[in-house]
Protein backbone atom coordinates (compact mmCIF):
# COMPACT_ATOMS: atom_id res chain seq x y z
CA UNK A 1 0.00 0.00 0.00
CA UNK A 2 1.22 3.18 -0.57
CA UNK A 3 2.49 5.84 1.92
CA UNK A 4 -0.49 8.32 1.41
CA UNK A 5 -3.46 5.64 1.82
CA UNK A 6 -1.54 4.34 4.88
CA UNK A 7 -1.48 8.19 5.95
CA UNK A 8 -5.01 8.45 4.95
CA UNK A 9 -6.27 5.31 6.91
CA UNK A 10 -3.92 6.61 9.70
CA UNK A 11 -5.50 9.75 9.91
CA UNK A 12 -9.03 8.35 9.25
CA UNK A 13 -8.76 6.24 12.04
CA UNK A 14 -7.35 8.96 14.32
CA UNK A 15 -10.46 11.09 13.23
CA UNK A 16 -12.84 8.82 14.42
CA UNK A 17 -10.79 7.55 17.80
CA UNK A 18 -10.40 11.08 19.11
CA UNK A 19 -14.28 11.63 18.60
CA UNK A 20 -15.83 8.29 19.40
CA UNK A 21 -13.48 6.50 22.02
CA UNK A 22 -11.77 7.11 25.35
CA UNK A 23 -8.19 7.89 22.51
CA UNK A 24 -5.93 6.25 24.90
CA UNK A 25 -7.50 3.55 25.61
CA UNK A 26 -8.86 2.65 21.93
CA UNK A 27 -5.15 3.80 20.70
CA UNK A 28 -3.47 1.13 22.96
CA UNK A 29 -5.98 -1.21 22.13
CA UNK A 30 -5.35 -0.94 18.41
CA UNK A 31 -1.29 -0.91 19.15
CA UNK A 32 -2.34 -4.44 21.12
CA UNK A 33 -4.66 -5.57 17.88
CA UNK A 34 -2.24 -4.94 15.79
CA UNK A 35 1.01 -6.43 17.11
CA UNK A 36 -1.23 -9.63 17.44
CA UNK A 37 -1.92 -9.44 13.22
CA UNK A 38 1.99 -8.69 13.37
CA UNK A 39 3.25 -11.42 14.40
CA UNK A 40 0.48 -13.98 13.55
CA UNK A 41 0.60 -15.18 9.95
CA UNK A 42 -2.09 -17.46 10.01
CA UNK A 43 -4.64 -14.64 11.62
CA UNK A 44 -3.04 -12.11 9.17
CA UNK A 45 -3.40 -14.47 6.10
CA UNK A 46 -7.25 -14.90 7.02
CA UNK A 47 -8.15 -11.71 7.35
CA UNK A 48 -6.28 -10.98 4.20
CA UNK A 49 -7.62 -13.39 1.84
CA UNK A 50 -9.31 -12.11 -0.53
CA UNK A 51 -11.16 -15.50 -1.13
CA UNK A 52 -13.10 -14.97 2.22
CA UNK A 53 -16.10 -12.93 2.01
CA UNK A 54 -15.64 -9.26 3.66
CA UNK A 55 -18.57 -9.84 5.94
CA UNK A 56 -17.11 -13.19 7.15
CA UNK A 57 -13.06 -11.66 8.11
CA UNK A 58 -15.40 -8.60 9.81
CA UNK A 59 -17.11 -11.51 11.67
CA UNK A 60 -13.67 -13.09 12.85
CA UNK A 61 -12.53 -9.68 14.01
CA UNK A 62 -15.83 -9.39 16.23
CA UNK A 63 -15.72 -12.65 17.05
CA UNK A 64 -12.00 -11.97 18.60
CA UNK A 65 -12.57 -8.36 20.30
CA UNK A 66 -15.88 -9.16 22.08
CA UNK A 67 -15.64 -8.29 25.32
CA UNK A 68 -12.02 -7.70 24.82
CA UNK A 69 -12.04 -4.19 23.42
CA UNK A 70 -14.13 -1.48 23.22
CA UNK A 71 -16.57 -0.77 20.32
CA UNK A 72 -15.01 1.97 18.64
CA UNK A 73 -11.58 -0.23 18.40
CA UNK A 74 -13.68 -3.20 16.90
CA UNK A 75 -15.43 -1.03 14.26
CA UNK A 76 -12.09 0.67 13.35
CA UNK A 77 -10.29 -2.91 12.67
CA UNK A 78 -13.22 -4.86 11.50
CA UNK A 79 -13.41 -1.21 8.90
CA UNK A 80 -10.30 -1.67 7.87
CA UNK A 81 -10.39 -5.62 7.35
CA UNK A 82 -13.58 -5.00 5.27
CA UNK A 83 -11.65 -2.67 3.33
CA UNK A 84 -9.07 -5.40 2.08
CA UNK A 85 -6.42 -3.55 4.35
CA UNK A 86 -5.34 -6.18 7.14
CA UNK A 87 -1.99 -6.64 6.13
CA UNK A 88 -1.41 -3.04 6.35
CA UNK A 89 -3.29 -2.59 9.60
CA UNK A 90 0.19 -2.87 12.26
CA UNK A 91 1.86 0.15 9.39
CA UNK A 92 -1.58 2.57 9.88
CA UNK A 93 -1.89 1.31 13.56
CA UNK A 94 2.18 2.68 13.90
CA UNK A 95 1.12 6.10 12.16
CA UNK A 96 -2.09 6.47 14.22
CA UNK A 97 0.29 5.99 17.47
CA UNK A 98 2.59 8.45 16.31
CA UNK A 99 -0.09 11.00 15.55
CA UNK A 100 -1.35 10.42 18.89
CA UNK A 101 2.24 11.32 20.22
CA UNK A 102 3.07 13.99 18.24
CA UNK A 103 -0.41 15.71 19.26
CA UNK A 104 0.60 15.37 22.56
CA UNK A 105 4.15 16.32 22.61
CA UNK A 106 5.56 12.93 23.13
CA UNK A 107 7.78 10.28 21.87
CA UNK A 108 6.50 6.74 21.60
CA UNK A 109 8.96 4.13 23.29
CA UNK A 110 8.27 1.00 22.24
CA UNK A 111 9.03 -1.35 25.11
CA UNK A 112 9.32 -5.08 24.79
CA UNK A 113 9.03 -7.45 27.79
CA UNK A 114 8.94 -10.77 28.86
CA UNK A 115 6.03 -10.14 30.90
CA UNK A 116 2.41 -7.65 31.34
CA UNK A 117 3.60 -4.62 32.71
CA UNK A 118 1.49 -2.84 35.34
CA UNK A 119 -0.09 1.01 34.94
CA UNK A 120 2.81 1.86 37.85
CA UNK A 121 5.67 0.01 36.04
CA UNK A 122 4.88 1.83 32.83
CA UNK A 123 4.75 4.57 34.76
CA UNK A 124 8.34 4.80 36.22
CA UNK A 125 9.19 3.18 33.06
CA UNK A 126 8.65 6.01 31.00
CA UNK A 127 9.66 8.69 33.96
CA UNK A 128 12.91 6.66 33.71
CA UNK A 129 12.93 6.94 29.64
CA UNK A 130 12.03 10.40 29.39
CA UNK A 131 15.23 11.47 31.73
CA UNK A 132 17.45 9.14 29.83
CA UNK A 133 16.30 10.66 26.61
CA UNK A 134 15.20 14.62 27.80
CA UNK A 135 11.62 13.86 25.89
CA UNK A 136 8.24 13.21 27.17
CA UNK A 137 7.71 9.49 26.62
CA UNK A 138 4.40 7.28 26.19
CA UNK A 139 5.34 3.91 26.53
CA UNK A 140 3.66 1.04 24.15
CA UNK A 141 4.33 -2.29 25.73
CA UNK A 142 5.05 -5.43 23.81
CA UNK A 143 5.12 -8.62 25.55
CA UNK A 144 8.34 -10.90 24.29
CA UNK A 145 8.66 -14.25 25.91
CA UNK A 146 11.99 -14.43 24.10
CA UNK A 147 13.29 -11.62 26.00
CA UNK A 148 13.51 -14.00 29.40
CA UNK A 149 13.45 -10.85 31.79
CA UNK A 150 14.10 -7.40 31.56
CA UNK A 151 13.33 -4.88 28.79
CA UNK A 152 13.93 -3.80 25.45
CA UNK A 153 13.36 -0.29 24.76
CA UNK A 154 13.38 2.31 21.30
CA UNK A 155 12.69 5.66 21.86
CA UNK A 156 13.41 6.64 18.22
CA UNK A 157 16.68 5.54 16.84
CA UNK A 158 18.16 4.77 20.65
CA UNK A 159 17.61 1.59 21.69
CA UNK A 160 18.13 0.69 25.21
CA UNK A 161 18.54 -3.38 25.68
CA UNK A 162 18.46 -4.93 29.27
CA UNK A 163 17.05 -7.96 28.24
CA UNK A 164 18.30 -11.16 29.79
CA UNK A 165 18.64 -12.72 26.27
CA UNK A 166 21.22 -10.25 25.71
CA UNK A 167 22.94 -10.98 28.71
CA UNK A 168 23.34 -14.02 28.25
CA UNK A 169 23.97 -14.00 24.72
CA UNK A 170 26.87 -12.07 25.65
CA UNK A 171 28.09 -14.62 28.38
CA UNK A 172 27.75 -17.01 25.34
CA UNK A 173 30.37 -14.85 23.12
CA UNK A 174 32.47 -14.62 26.08
CA UNK A 175 33.20 -17.79 26.81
Amino acid sequence: MSDDRTTAYAEALFAVARAEGPMAEVEDELFRVAQVIRGNDELRDKLADPHIPAATRQQIVEDLLAGKATPVTTSLVSMVVGTGRARDLPVIVDQLVAMSAQEANKEVAEVRSAIALTDDQKTRLAEALGKATGKQVEVKVIVDPSLKGGLVAQVGDTVIDGSIRRRLDQLRNAL
